[in-house]
């Protein structure tokens, strides 16, 4: 698992500065609804970094990776999938956004970003601590209504348990998908093994 912070200090791009700020691309699909669970996503990973003491230009990184992360959500999946890396083609169309959108922005964003972006429904053996942190504010954020006392006792661990709770979290959402009969993407497989392995 790569660092906290960011290897390269460049300047952070426009598009970056203003999705810190909460500015979309025009080319965002994402409505009302969708914008406000990004708004939370964002708030979560905002208010993570600044606990962690990151330098603020990682803090602008993690707080837009937040807002980014759903930019193509509500896009026609079956104009994404050729877009996509062969990898990502079979996916059932509701997952598409991710690696379209780290396709989309990859001239703009750092690779950590990309990383965390494309993989954040599928999980990734590879996520540094901005990809983990991602998958989990995605998960967490205080508007899903999944269990909310469960998933606030976990927000409220964060992020300093951020390692173990990140390890509850891909157990859990491996027995939704195992237990429906469902098959694993082997990206998700291989972070299941890893996280196993970790315990």
């Amino acid at each position: 698992m790569s660092a906290a912070g960011s290897t390269d200090a460049a300047p952070l791009s426009p598009l970056v500065e203003g999705a810190a700020l909460g500015e979309l691309p025009e080319w965002a699909r994402a409505g009302k609804k969708r914008r406000a669970h990004m708004g939370r996503v964002a708030a979560l990973m905002r208010e993570w970094a600044e606990a962690l003491a990151l330098p603020e230009r990682d803090v602008k990184r993690w707080t837009a990776t937040g807002w980014l992360h759903d930019v193509l959500r509500e896009a026609d999946p079956e104009e994404l999938r050729p877009g996509v890396p062969l990898l990502f083609r079979p996916l059932p169309g509701k997952l598409l956004h991710g690696p379209a959108a780290a396709v989309r922005l990859k001239d703009d964003l750092d690779p950590e970003m990309c990383e965390a972006i494309r993989f954040h429904t599928l999980g990734s053996p590879r996520f540094g601590k901005l990809g983990r942190a991602l998958y989990l504010a995605d998960f967490l954020e205080p508007g899903r209504t999944f269990d909310p006392e469960y998933t606030g006792s976990l927000r409220a661990r964060m992020p300093g348990d951020m390692d173990a709770i990140f390890r509850e979290v891909v157990r859990l959402r491996w027995k939704h998908i195992t237990g429906k009969g469902g098959t694993a993407h082997p990206e998700t497989q291989a972070l299941y093994e890893q996280v196993e392995s970790e315990a």
